[in-house]
């Protein structure tokens, strides 16, 4: 056994068998991420990678409902408003970590049973395999608390079919169950109940390389027969998602839904209309940048992108108006019992500065994904 596996821990890192296993600890709050989390995973990440006697690793999150539903994005709004180090160093260190998986020489098995969204999509999407089962919930929904789909969106997003990246981005759209594998976002689809024979009959194998997991992975996901009748939920949508998210700007897409008139456009529109119009610009330059980019490149980008969101207004109000409602991380409708609205001002409708798409110019917008100089991340 190695390292931590007292139960309260927040994160549990315990080697069994052939394989390094990381458990995200934090059950009453969907496992959200915390820095000292983070700090903790990516040194073992990094041990395992170079340990002969290791041969993958496995993430998983406890509690059966979460894998993990996003950062501590309270600590990280409490920290930016007074300057603290933190609203730096979590998106530096979480950056890093998410790259420290995507290039990881070691199989990386993510476990995304239940809800994975904003950074719990960090620590799962860029490993090898991603296994989801009919509990998953994925979601990216940064846009709606002035933020954009971080954790290395720029690089996966732009890469998923047609613009379905562009549409999850944008409207934080949420996939559940097979629906996560048919977006391309998980490698596999296996039942909840049967993932602990998985995790023990890949624990069990005896110097595996990346062909034989694959092979383990594929021999489950064969016999996984929830919803494989079922259609693909964007389907009867793909066409209009591949021709509305195409435009060039945030305006143009707003033109098209509203031209295209239809209950589908009209209630994308409603849900654009909610989000913050800052973050909506970023993140349509962030995936129509990163289309581009190597996956070191993107976090480097994206880095700018975070402390650019820590300078503004946005974040800070989107995660008040989020808080207030008492819901949970980045995870609207889940209550959080650690977050009591009381503390916090009541009004839940964010107030976003500036209000309109057309207010935020493109001079603003080059100035958030200028280089930091000496701050810019470095991989």
């Amino acid at each position: 056994m190695s390292k931590q596996t007292d139960s309260t821990a927040e994160v549990l890192l315990e080697k069994r068998g052939g394989a390094g296993i990381i458990t995200l600890n934090r059950p009453k709050v969907l496992n959200a991420l915390t820095f000292s989390m983070i700090q903790q995973i990516y040194p073992q990440i990094k041990t395992w990678e170079q340990d002969p006697e290791t041969f993958l690793i496995i993430i998983k999150g406890t509690g059966g409902k979460a894998f993990c539903a996003g950062g501590d994005i309270r600590a990280i709004a409490d920290a930016g408003k007074v300057g603290d180090r933190l609203a730096h160093d979590f998106f530096r260190e979480e950056y890093i970590l998410n790259n420290a998986i995507g290039t990881c020489k070691k199989p990386y098995v993510a476990l995304i049973d239940g809800i994975t969204m904003g950074g719990g999509v960090g620590l799962s999407v860029h490993g090898h395999f991603r296994v989801a089962t009919e509990k998953t919930l994925f979601a990216m929904p940064e846009t709606a608390i002035g933020l954009f789909p971080d954790v290395g969106g720029g690089y996966f997003l732009p890469r998923l079919s047609g613009k379905i990246g562009y549409y999850l981005a944008l409207t934080g759209f949420r996939l559940k169950g097979r629906d996560v594998l048919k977006a391309g976002i998980a490698t596999h689809f296996v039942e909840s109940e049967k993932l602990p024979a998985l995790e023990k009959d890949l624990i069990a194998l005896k110097s595996p390389s990346t062909e034989n997991i694959a092979d383990l992975l594929n021999s489950y996901h064969v016999k996984s027969k929830v919803d494989q009748e079922k259609e693909f939920v964007l389907d009867e949508h793909m066409e209009k998602i591949n021709s509305l998210f195409s435009a060039n700007s945030m305006e143009e897409i707003v033109k098209k839904l509203k031209q295209d008139g239809s209950p589908f456009a009209l209630k994308q529109l409603e849900t654009i209309n909610k989000m913050s119009p800052t973050s909506l610009k970023m993140t349509l330059r962030q995936l129509r940048e990163g289309a581009s980019m190597s996956l070191q490149d993107v976090f480097t980008m994206e880095y700018r992108l975070s402390q650019a969101c820590m300078r503004g207004h946005d974040f800070y109000e989107g995660v008040r108006a989020v808080l207030a409602a008492g819901r949970c991380e980045p995870y609207p409708g889940h209550t959080n019992p650690l977050q009591s609205a009381v503390l916090i001002d009541k009004d839940q409708s964010p107030r976003w500065k500036p209000a309109a798409l057309e207010e935020v110019s493109d001079e603003f917008l080059d100035d958030c994904f200028k280089p930091l100089g000496n701050n810019d991340l470095k991989l």
